[in-house]
């Protein structure tokens, strides 16, 4: 194969579509068993890809599994994922150095800045849970979101996260990366503000734990 300096065609460029799930895909899989209907339900609460269709629309249908699934609506600041391994060292005494590393811990995280600073997004942002937020803005009791420090021993909230941008190939067919998290639980500070010149939006952090087979998610690169 001839050299070539490199293929414009993989640089990727652009904001993602980001979509909360109820529960965590995990839990969903649990629970596929009563929560959705036989002909809706997938193996893990996850909308199958569709042919011809992004998957930010199929997220956005509102049936089946896709009734599970919210978008988040504009964000700030991108979407990052991390992922820190934790190794460890052997040293022995014939060298300087170490002789041998050894992974022993990995963390993953998502981070965003939601745009929108909605009370939806705040439950999602904080962890809190969606019974927490009662009544509708646009009556005149409006909605609340009722501030509860829990108590000892609480579980964090898991969720499921699903974000859909840019992919990579060749530009005139409709590529998308699709990113997807089994288990995402917001354990970081979110600050709430109303300041003169900036915009309200809350930045999260995800921590992604993996599932029971050892998967924190996927990342597809797919062609509508």
């Amino acid at each position: 194969m001839a050299y070539t300096r490199g293929d414009s065609k993989q640089i990727i460029v652009g904001a993602a579509a980001l979509f909360i799930g109820d529960y965590s895909l995990e839990y969903y899989e649990a629970l596929s068993a009563y929560k959705f209907s036989a002909a809706a339900a997938s193996a893990n609460g996850l909308p199958a890809f569709v042919q011809g269709t992004s998957f930010k629309e199929t997220l956005s249908g509102g049936a089946g599994d896709a009734a599970y699934w919210s978008n988040v609506g504009y964000t700030m600041n991108g979407l990052e994922m991390q992922f820190q391994p934790d190794f460890g060292e052997v040293q022995v005494d014939q060298l300087l150095d170490v002789a041998r590393l050894y992974k022993q811990g990995m963390t993953v995280s998502l981070v965003t800045a939601f745009g929108e600073a909605t009370l939806e997004n705040l439950v999602t942002a904080i962890a809190g849970d969606d019974a927490d937020l009662t009544g509708n803005s646009s009556t005149s009791n409006g909605q609340t979101l009722e501030l509860l420090s829990g108590d000892i021993g609480d579980v964090p909230l898991e969720r499921a996260i699903a974000a859909v941008g840019p992919g990579t190939g060749d530009p005139n067919t409709t590529k998308e990366r699709v990113y997807v998290a089994n288990r995402a639980l917001s354990i970081e500070n979110v600050t709430v503000s109303a300041k003169r010149d900036e915009p309200s939006m809350f930045e999260v952090t995800f921590r992604l734990l993996s599932a029971a087979n050892g998967s924190y998610g996927k990342i597809v690169d797919r062609t509508v």
